[in-house]
């Protein structure tokens, strides 16, 4: 299990630029979990994708963000 999860739709392109950016900053690859079909995960972060979840401390990193935000408290 990744220690961070990318929580996105599906046909998303900020979600899309956001996986791009993770990619570029050689960020640690994260879960992929798609809210589209989760009552749940669509009531907390319906209008908030694409969100970075770090599940060793609960901290979340809502889109826009970038490799700046992602510095040594992401990592």
């Amino acid at each position: 299990m990744s220690r961070y999860i990318l929580y996105q739709r599906d046909d998303c392109h900020l979600c899309d630029q956001a996986i791009d950016l993770l990619a570029r900053a050689r960020f640690p690859e994260p879960e992929s979990v798609f809210i589209d079909d989760d009552s749940v995960l669509e009531a907390r972060y319906g209008h908030r994708v694409p969100v970075l979840r770090d599940e060793a401390t609960g901290a979340e990193l809502d889109w826009p963000f970038d490799a700046e935000a992602l510095g040594s408290r992401w990592r």
